[in-house]
């Protein structure tokens, strides 16, 4: 007998898939008939591993079913300012300001109440001098200079520069700066160079990305803390090891080892958040902060391998695309970030400039509120 051919092999396989499908769904239905699926529980219509839409979903309600408030929605159109929305909960480009401009207290504070609403926020054509960008910075607050990097002119001004010679490092989730003990309130990055292609920066929604955890590591994770420090600045990440006395001065003069919450509450808005960095964090450093006791090694290892894969999931992230003139202000008690490594050899200069945070900490007693422009 002649071996069937691909074309009747692919017919068989289509009649056993189409009487299969059928049968599937009679036996669904059956099934649903029987049960009453809107009353299952959340956790039970998610299951454990896939709770992304879940923790956007739950983050959106939270604001409201709505990219923004009304209010401020009100206070943009009053002031000319149009809005265009990247992601679902954060990510937003503003649009009919010049940040170069005078800008009134009205305006710096719908400019501050749209980073508290969308997390992030972008604006295009700005070609900002290092000293204009300072000065929009610290419209926000105090300023941090950056003892790690090369600074600009203006010792505020961190360069991000990357070219055939120095291939871009930051492509991994992180927040900024988790290593001093008051971590950065935002960043205001400008891009002076751009490449032909790529080069883009994704951000996450560390708030939704904690609603969207499963409901036994939200519980264990709500009151473990962390040590972090800057290893990866001082270590082994340096071509050439840096000279022990250096080393030790710098220990001396920035604290070498600070304790953070895993879950982070937002001071402005109230909301927690998921808050780590994998590369400043010690893995294996937790511990309860009610009673002191430390996390066993291994399992903290492991914990925090699985809050890290957490803000990689593409639901709670926007992707913004980098033009010369572009900048973006960022809440770094609100999300993570990731500038994608896919423009070698080419050229890619920002300059950042970092406005000073408080000390993190969480309450969760604390009720998420919404701020109302200044």
């Amino acid at each position: 007998m002649a071996e069937p051919t691909a074309s009747q092999e692919n017919a068989r396989y289509n009649e056993v898939a189409i009487k299969v499908a059928e049968e599937l769904h009679a036996a669904r239905t059956a099934i649903g008939q029987q049960t009453d699926a809107s009353a299952r529980s959340l956790d039970q219509r998610f299951g454990a591993t896939n709770r992304a839409g879940l923790g956007v979903a739950l983050e959106y309600e939270r604001m409201g079913n709505a990219p923004v408030s009304e209010q401020l929605l009100a206070s943009a159109d009053a002031a000319g300012v149009e809005f265009e929305h990247l992601g679902t909960t954060l990510g937003t480009v503003l649009h009919n300001i010049d940040l170069r401009g005078d800008l009134s207290p009205e305006l710096v504070g719908l400019i501050r109440t749209t980073l508290l609403e969308r997390k992030v926020i972008f604006f295009r054509d700005q070609s900002l001098s290092e000293g204009e960008q300072v000065v929009f910075a610290r419209r926000f607050g105090d300023l941090d200079a950056f003892p790690f990097g090369k600074a600009g002119d203006n010792p505020y001004i961190l360069e991000i520069h990357h070219d055939e010679n120095r291939p871009g490092t930051e492509n991994l989730w992180h927040t900024d700066v988790t290593w001093m003990e008051r971590p950065s309130l935002g960043s205001v990055a400008q891009c002076v160079k751009a490449p032909p292609a790529g080069g883009d920066t994704l951000f996450s929604d560390s708030h939704a990305c904690y609603l969207g955890l499963p409901s036994s590591l939200a519980e264990r994770v709500e009151h473990l803390h962390g040590v972090n420090d800057y290893r990866v600045f001082i270590g082994s990440n340096e071509p050439v090891g840096l000279p022990e006395d250096l080393v030790n001065s710098i220990k001396a003069d920035i604290p070498f080892g600070v304790t953070h919450p895993l879950v982070r509450t937002h001071p402005e808005t109230g909301k927690p958040a998921l808050y780590i960095h994998g590369g400043f964090l010690r893995h294996d450093s937790l511990f309860d902060s009610r009673t002191g006791e430390p996390v066993a090694k291994t399992e903290s290892q492991e914990i925090v391998k699985l809050l890290l894969a957490q803000h990689s999931r593409p639901e709670y992230v926007c992707r913004f695309e980098w033009r010369e003139g572009s900048v973006a202000f960022w809440d770094n008690r609100a999300v993570q970030h990731y500038a994608a490594s896919d423009y070698y050899p080419c050229e890619r200069l920002l300059r950042r400039v970092t406005v000073s945070g408080d000390k993190p900490f969480y309450d969760p007693s604390a009720q998420p509120n919404r701020v109302m422009p200044g």
